[in-house]
Protein backbone atom coordinates (compact mmCIF):
# COMPACT_ATOMS: atom_id res chain seq x y z
CA UNK A 1 0.00 0.00 0.00
CA UNK A 2 2.45 2.35 0.74
CA UNK A 3 4.23 2.36 -2.48
CA UNK A 4 1.13 2.49 -4.52
CA UNK A 5 0.62 5.58 -2.19
CA UNK A 6 4.25 7.00 -3.20
CA UNK A 7 3.04 6.09 -6.92
CA UNK A 8 0.17 8.67 -6.69
CA UNK A 9 2.39 11.21 -5.17
CA UNK A 10 4.35 11.26 -7.85
CA UNK A 11 2.07 10.55 -10.65
CA UNK A 12 -0.61 12.45 -10.61
CA UNK A 13 0.89 15.77 -10.33
CA UNK A 14 2.83 14.84 -13.15
CA UNK A 15 -0.01 13.86 -14.86
CA UNK A 16 -1.69 16.87 -14.44
CA UNK A 17 1.06 18.40 -16.13
CA UNK A 18 1.19 16.92 -19.53
CA UNK A 19 -2.80 16.94 -19.52
CA UNK A 20 -2.24 20.85 -19.05
CA UNK A 21 0.44 22.25 -21.41
CA UNK A 22 0.28 22.57 -24.87
CA UNK A 23 2.84 22.97 -27.47
CA UNK A 24 2.73 26.42 -29.42
CA UNK A 25 3.03 25.88 -33.19
CA UNK A 26 2.25 27.85 -36.45
CA UNK A 27 2.45 25.40 -39.44
CA UNK A 28 0.14 24.72 -42.13
CA UNK A 29 -0.67 20.95 -40.55
CA UNK A 30 -1.14 22.62 -36.52
CA UNK A 31 -1.55 25.18 -34.70
CA UNK A 32 -0.46 23.66 -31.47
CA UNK A 33 -0.23 20.19 -29.88
CA UNK A 34 -0.98 18.96 -26.71
CA UNK A 35 1.64 17.62 -24.40
CA UNK A 36 -0.57 14.82 -23.33
CA UNK A 37 0.14 12.92 -26.61
CA UNK A 38 3.65 12.26 -25.38
CA UNK A 39 2.04 10.46 -22.38
CA UNK A 40 -0.64 8.76 -24.63
CA UNK A 41 1.68 7.75 -27.09
CA UNK A 42 4.38 6.15 -24.36
CA UNK A 43 1.79 5.04 -22.26
CA UNK A 44 0.39 2.87 -25.68
CA UNK A 45 4.01 1.72 -26.47
CA UNK A 46 4.46 0.57 -22.68
CA UNK A 47 1.17 -0.99 -22.41
CA UNK A 48 1.71 -3.07 -26.04
CA UNK A 49 5.23 -4.18 -25.30
CA UNK A 50 3.36 -5.70 -22.24
CA UNK A 51 0.33 -6.56 -23.96
CA UNK A 52 2.78 -8.87 -26.47
CA UNK A 53 5.03 -10.20 -23.64
CA UNK A 54 1.31 -11.38 -22.16
CA UNK A 55 1.07 -13.45 -25.82
CA UNK A 56 3.88 -14.71 -25.80
CA UNK A 57 3.48 -16.50 -22.57
CA UNK A 58 0.07 -17.47 -23.66
CA UNK A 59 1.98 -19.45 -26.67
CA UNK A 60 1.46 -16.68 -29.50
CA UNK A 61 4.46 -15.06 -31.43
CA UNK A 62 3.17 -11.82 -32.01
CA UNK A 63 5.37 -9.13 -33.95
CA UNK A 64 6.06 -6.86 -30.69
CA UNK A 65 7.92 -4.11 -32.22
CA UNK A 66 5.41 -4.03 -35.85
CA UNK A 67 2.81 -3.88 -33.22
CA UNK A 68 4.01 -1.34 -30.73
CA UNK A 69 5.08 1.23 -33.93
CA UNK A 70 1.20 1.02 -35.01
CA UNK A 71 0.28 1.61 -31.46
CA UNK A 72 1.96 4.88 -31.43
CA UNK A 73 0.98 5.47 -34.98
CA UNK A 74 -2.45 5.37 -34.04
CA UNK A 75 -2.18 8.23 -31.54
CA UNK A 76 0.19 10.55 -33.65
CA UNK A 77 -2.65 10.00 -36.19
CA UNK A 78 -5.29 11.28 -33.75
CA UNK A 79 -3.94 15.01 -33.93
CA UNK A 80 -5.21 14.73 -37.44
CA UNK A 81 -8.49 14.49 -36.09
CA UNK A 82 -10.65 17.79 -35.09
CA UNK A 83 -10.37 21.43 -34.77
CA UNK A 84 -6.55 21.76 -34.08
CA UNK A 85 -6.03 20.50 -37.62
CA UNK A 86 -5.12 23.94 -39.10
CA UNK A 87 -5.94 23.85 -43.16
CA UNK A 88 -8.38 21.98 -44.86
CA UNK A 89 -5.64 20.34 -46.71
CA UNK A 90 -4.60 19.10 -44.02
CA UNK A 91 -7.74 17.61 -42.68
CA UNK A 92 -8.55 16.25 -46.15
CA UNK A 93 -6.16 13.38 -45.56
CA UNK A 94 -7.24 12.58 -42.42
CA UNK A 95 -9.63 9.67 -43.56
CA UNK A 96 -7.13 8.39 -46.34
CA UNK A 97 -4.43 8.15 -43.91
CA UNK A 98 -6.41 6.68 -41.46
CA UNK A 99 -8.07 3.91 -43.60
CA UNK A 100 -4.33 3.22 -44.78
CA UNK A 101 -3.29 2.96 -41.10
CA UNK A 102 -6.19 0.66 -40.58
CA UNK A 103 -5.51 -1.43 -43.46
CA UNK A 104 -1.76 -1.97 -42.71
CA UNK A 105 -2.03 -2.84 -39.66
CA UNK A 106 -4.72 -5.74 -40.76
CA UNK A 107 -2.95 -7.11 -43.50
CA UNK A 108 1.27 -6.19 -42.97
CA UNK A 109 1.29 -8.96 -39.66
CA UNK A 110 -1.13 -11.43 -42.07
CA UNK A 111 1.44 -11.56 -44.30
CA UNK A 112 4.19 -11.76 -42.48
CA UNK A 113 2.79 -14.49 -40.21
CA UNK A 114 1.56 -16.39 -43.24
CA UNK A 115 5.18 -16.41 -45.04
CA UNK A 116 6.90 -16.80 -41.82
CA UNK A 117 5.30 -18.28 -38.70
CA UNK A 118 2.29 -20.78 -40.42
CA UNK A 119 2.64 -23.08 -37.84
CA UNK A 120 0.61 -20.33 -35.39
CA UNK A 121 -0.30 -17.87 -38.04
CA UNK A 122 -4.02 -17.10 -36.99
CA UNK A 123 -2.62 -16.29 -32.86
CA UNK A 124 -0.18 -14.23 -34.07
CA UNK A 125 -1.94 -12.58 -36.29
CA UNK A 126 -4.79 -11.91 -34.03
CA UNK A 127 -2.52 -10.92 -30.92
CA UNK A 128 -0.71 -8.46 -32.73
CA UNK A 129 -3.57 -6.52 -34.21
CA UNK A 130 -5.36 -6.97 -30.87
CA UNK A 131 -2.65 -5.53 -29.28
CA UNK A 132 -2.78 -2.39 -31.87
CA UNK A 133 -6.53 -1.65 -32.15
CA UNK A 134 -6.66 -2.10 -28.09
CA UNK A 135 -3.75 -0.22 -26.71
CA UNK A 136 -3.33 2.20 -29.86
CA UNK A 137 -6.68 2.94 -31.66
CA UNK A 138 -8.37 3.28 -28.25
CA UNK A 139 -5.94 5.13 -25.99
CA UNK A 140 -5.69 7.57 -28.99
CA UNK A 141 -9.20 9.05 -28.05
CA UNK A 142 -7.97 10.51 -25.32
CA UNK A 143 -5.86 12.91 -27.84
CA UNK A 144 -8.94 13.24 -29.74
CA UNK A 145 -10.92 14.12 -26.33
CA UNK A 146 -8.23 16.62 -25.45
CA UNK A 147 -8.80 18.27 -28.89
CA UNK A 148 -12.33 19.20 -28.18
CA UNK A 149 -13.42 22.53 -26.44
CA UNK A 150 -12.79 21.90 -23.17
CA UNK A 151 -10.55 19.23 -23.26
CA UNK A 152 -8.36 19.95 -20.73
CA UNK A 153 -11.44 19.24 -18.51
CA UNK A 154 -12.62 16.40 -20.24
CA UNK A 155 -9.53 14.49 -19.42
CA UNK A 156 -9.48 15.62 -16.06
CA UNK A 157 -12.78 14.05 -15.46
CA UNK A 158 -12.73 10.93 -16.88
CA UNK A 159 -8.95 10.09 -15.97
CA UNK A 160 -10.12 11.01 -12.01
CA UNK A 161 -13.56 9.45 -11.96
CA UNK A 162 -11.76 6.31 -13.66
CA UNK A 163 -9.42 6.46 -10.48
CA UNK A 164 -11.97 7.35 -8.01
CA UNK A 165 -13.82 3.89 -9.32
CA UNK A 166 -10.53 1.85 -8.93
CA UNK A 167 -10.17 3.20 -5.56
CA UNK A 168 -13.16 3.04 -3.83
CA UNK A 169 -13.95 -0.66 -5.69
CA UNK A 170 -10.50 -1.77 -4.13
CA UNK A 171 -11.06 0.01 -0.61
CA UNK A 172 -14.55 -1.42 -0.58
CA UNK A 173 -13.99 -4.92 -1.77
CA UNK A 174 -11.35 -5.43 0.99
CA UNK A 175 -13.30 -3.92 3.98
CA UNK A 176 -16.79 -5.60 3.27
CA UNK A 177 -16.37 -7.82 -0.26
CA UNK A 178 -17.85 -11.17 0.30
CA UNK A 179 -19.83 -12.22 -2.91
CA UNK A 180 -17.39 -12.87 -5.66
CA UNK A 181 -17.60 -11.93 -8.99
CA UNK A 182 -15.78 -13.97 -11.25
CA UNK A 183 -13.78 -16.36 -8.87
CA UNK A 184 -11.78 -18.09 -12.20
CA UNK A 185 -10.92 -14.84 -13.67
CA UNK A 186 -9.97 -12.37 -10.64
CA UNK A 187 -10.82 -14.30 -7.28
CA UNK A 188 -10.38 -10.99 -5.20
CA UNK A 189 -13.42 -8.95 -7.26
CA UNK A 190 -16.64 -8.52 -5.37
CA UNK A 191 -19.86 -7.52 -6.20
CA UNK A 192 -19.74 -5.41 -3.27
CA UNK A 193 -16.47 -3.54 -4.65
CA UNK A 194 -18.32 -3.57 -8.29
CA UNK A 195 -20.73 -1.16 -6.52
CA UNK A 196 -18.78 0.68 -4.32
CA UNK A 197 -16.87 1.29 -7.67
CA UNK A 198 -19.56 2.18 -9.53
CA UNK A 199 -20.87 4.74 -6.62
CA UNK A 200 -16.95 6.31 -6.34
CA UNK A 201 -17.12 7.08 -10.19
CA UNK A 202 -20.97 8.79 -9.53
CA UNK A 203 -19.35 10.83 -6.36
CA UNK A 204 -16.55 11.90 -8.21
CA UNK A 205 -17.98 12.81 -11.48
CA UNK A 206 -20.48 15.05 -9.76
CA UNK A 207 -17.58 16.38 -7.35
CA UNK A 208 -15.39 16.82 -10.22
CA UNK A 209 -18.37 18.51 -12.42
CA UNK A 210 -18.93 20.83 -9.41
CA UNK A 211 -14.46 21.65 -9.17
CA UNK A 212 -13.80 22.03 -13.07
CA UNK A 213 -16.84 25.37 -13.61
CA UNK A 214 -14.66 26.74 -10.70
CA UNK A 215 -12.85 30.16 -11.97
CA UNK A 216 -11.60 30.00 -15.59
CA UNK A 217 -12.33 26.30 -15.95
CA UNK A 218 -15.55 25.04 -17.93
CA UNK A 219 -17.00 21.75 -17.98
CA UNK A 220 -19.74 21.41 -21.47
CA UNK A 221 -21.99 19.07 -18.93
CA UNK A 222 -24.40 20.05 -16.25
CA UNK A 223 -24.77 17.86 -13.06
CA UNK A 224 -26.98 15.35 -14.56
CA UNK A 225 -24.95 14.57 -17.50
CA UNK A 226 -21.59 13.87 -15.45
CA UNK A 227 -23.58 11.78 -13.53
CA UNK A 228 -24.45 9.92 -16.45
CA UNK A 229 -20.85 9.83 -17.75
CA UNK A 230 -20.02 8.86 -13.74
CA UNK A 231 -22.12 5.89 -14.37
CA UNK A 232 -20.81 4.61 -17.53
CA UNK A 233 -17.42 5.04 -16.56
CA UNK A 234 -18.42 3.08 -13.06
CA UNK A 235 -19.05 0.47 -15.61
CA UNK A 236 -17.04 0.72 -18.23
CA UNK A 237 -14.21 0.64 -16.36
CA UNK A 238 -14.01 -2.39 -14.22
CA UNK A 239 -15.16 -4.17 -17.57
CA UNK A 240 -11.96 -2.85 -18.89
CA UNK A 241 -10.09 -4.40 -15.24
CA UNK A 242 -11.33 -8.21 -16.24
CA UNK A 243 -10.57 -7.90 -19.67
CA UNK A 244 -6.89 -7.76 -18.68
CA UNK A 245 -7.63 -10.34 -16.21
CA UNK A 246 -8.76 -12.24 -18.60
CA UNK A 247 -5.24 -11.79 -20.84
CA UNK A 248 -3.11 -12.40 -17.65
CA UNK A 249 -4.98 -15.64 -16.61
CA UNK A 250 -4.30 -17.12 -20.07
CA UNK A 251 -1.08 -15.86 -19.89
CA UNK A 252 -0.67 -17.50 -16.46
CA UNK A 253 0.97 -14.32 -14.86
CA UNK A 254 -0.20 -12.06 -11.53
CA UNK A 255 1.19 -9.01 -13.35
CA UNK A 256 1.97 -7.62 -16.33
CA UNK A 257 4.88 -5.93 -15.12
CA UNK A 258 6.70 -4.98 -12.77
CA UNK A 259 7.54 -0.51 -14.24
CA UNK A 260 4.91 0.94 -11.15
CA UNK A 261 5.61 0.62 -7.63
CA UNK A 262 2.66 -1.09 -5.89
CA UNK A 263 0.81 -1.29 -9.31
CA UNK A 264 2.26 -4.15 -11.17
CA UNK A 265 2.74 -3.00 -14.89
CA UNK A 266 1.67 0.20 -17.09
CA UNK A 267 -1.29 -2.49 -18.70
CA UNK A 268 -2.06 -3.16 -14.80
CA UNK A 269 -2.30 0.54 -14.46
CA UNK A 270 -4.18 1.89 -17.43
CA UNK A 271 -6.53 -1.41 -18.07
CA UNK A 272 -9.59 0.29 -16.44
CA UNK A 273 -8.79 3.36 -18.75
CA UNK A 274 -8.74 2.11 -21.95
CA UNK A 275 -11.70 2.68 -22.74
CA UNK A 276 -12.94 5.63 -21.09
CA UNK A 277 -11.24 8.05 -23.72
CA UNK A 278 -13.97 6.09 -26.16
CA UNK A 279 -16.82 6.42 -23.86
CA UNK A 280 -16.48 10.33 -22.71
CA UNK A 281 -15.18 11.40 -25.80
CA UNK A 282 -18.47 10.05 -28.06
CA UNK A 283 -21.13 11.20 -25.04
CA UNK A 284 -19.60 14.56 -24.81
CA UNK A 285 -20.24 14.70 -28.66
CA UNK A 286 -23.82 12.62 -27.77
CA UNK A 287 -24.88 15.67 -25.98
CA UNK A 288 -22.93 18.53 -26.85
Amino acid sequence: MKLRVITAVVGIPLLLTFVYFDFEFRTAWFERIPLFISAVGAAAAAGAWEFYRLGNNAGARPLTAFGIAWAVLFVVAALFNGEWTSSREAASYVDWAMAGLLGSAIVLPLVWVLIFQRDAWQQSWVWTLAGILYLGWMLSYYVMLRQLDEGRELVILALFTTFACDTTAYFVGRAWGKHHMTPAISPHKTWEGAAGGLLGAVAAAALLCFLLNLGDWALPLNYLEAVGMGCLIGVVAQLGDLLESVLKRRAGVKDSGRILPGHGGVLDRIDSLVFIGVIVYYFVLWVD
